[in-house]
């Protein structure tokens, strides 16, 4: 009993990682209907900024994490406006490949400016905590916590303040929304900017109690497309539940089935769900 309810508890923090990331995913996803495959490169390029704020410029981890967002959302505006900007009205096809060039030049970029070798990222939560007979360390738990609280968060600003609204206006209606004077640039640019932000904080929360490296956002975003897919692409609440359900299937399947297989379960669960809901557990009506 105490196994399964460790696992559970790891499972949460897992799906509390990849829930983050899908979100920033489905967010460009649901107003620009732009599979960003960098997302993953942006990731990484969190977990570095991150890192070298901490070690290089002796910052306290959440001034680090604070520089982190910015860097990371500032850059995730400017490949809105330098790469997907000009390519809007382009055939579907050129966004996906722009997108996968930025990812490899991204993490080129990584390896030339920090190399190639793993690195750990410090962190003042490494206490352990056993509790109840789960053994955790507050890193773990701040994972949960942090992530839970960006959820809500990020759910109240997109329900209760107007640029919120305008932001779902545009993902229900691109024309629409401009139609009714909605400036549909700006709302593209601070989703790229919350996207990228969202990238920074999962990889800054998860960093300690994994490794930094260049090809570390290639697994999260093979993940993140499949959590958004069994979610319902552009959806919201089906990127967070998708999360959960893909945290907590590896944690239970790497432990009761095999840890060699873990990384396979995500693709598994796909074809299991889809056969069953083929647009995803919450997939909008009129997609």
């Amino acid at each position: 009993m105490e196994i399964l309810i460790q696992q559970l508890f790891n499972g949460l923090t897992i799906g509390s990682v990849y829930s983050l990331v899908a979100l920033g995913l489905t967010l460009v996803y649901g107003i620009l209907h732009i599979p960003n495959f960098a997302h993953g490169a942006l990731y990484m390029l969190g977990g570095y900024i991150t890192l070298t704020m901490m070690t290089s410029a002796g910052l306290h981890y959440w001034l680090a994490i604070f520089v982190s967002i910015l860097v990371v959302g500032l850059t995730g505006v400017l490949l809105e406006r330098l790469v997907f900007h000009p390519l809007r009205h382009a055939p579907p096809i050129h966004d996906k490949i722009a997108a996968i060039g930025i990812l490899l030049f991204l993490e080129a970029f990584a390896q030339f400016v920090w190399g190639a070798d793993y690195q750990s990222m410090p962190t003042p939560y490494d206490k352990v905590i056993n509790l109840f007979g789960i053994t955790f360390t507050s890193q773990r738990l701040l994972i949960i916590v942090s992530a839970i609280a960006v959820m809500i968060l990020l759910y109240l600003f997109l329900k209760k303040t107007f640029i919120g609204s305008t932001i779902i206006a545009m993902a229900q209606n691109r024309e629409g929304a401009n139609l009714v004077g909605i400036n549909t640039n700006k709302v593209a640019m601070l989703t790229f900017m919350i996207s990228g932000a969202l990238a920074a904080i999962a990889c800054s929360l998860a960093a300690p109690i994994n490794l930094v490296f260049p090809g570390m956002g290639h697994l999260v975003i093979l993940k993140a497309f499949v959590i958004i897919i069994l979610g319902g692409m552009g959806s919201i609440p089906g990127a967070i539940v998708g999360g959960y359900i893909l945290g907590f299937s590896e944690s239970l399947g790497a432990t009761y089935v095999s840890n060699d297989y873990k990384d396979i379960i995500a693709f598994v669960l796909l074809v299991i769900i889809l056969s069953v809901k083929p647009t995803g557990l919450f997939a909008k009506e009129g997609r």
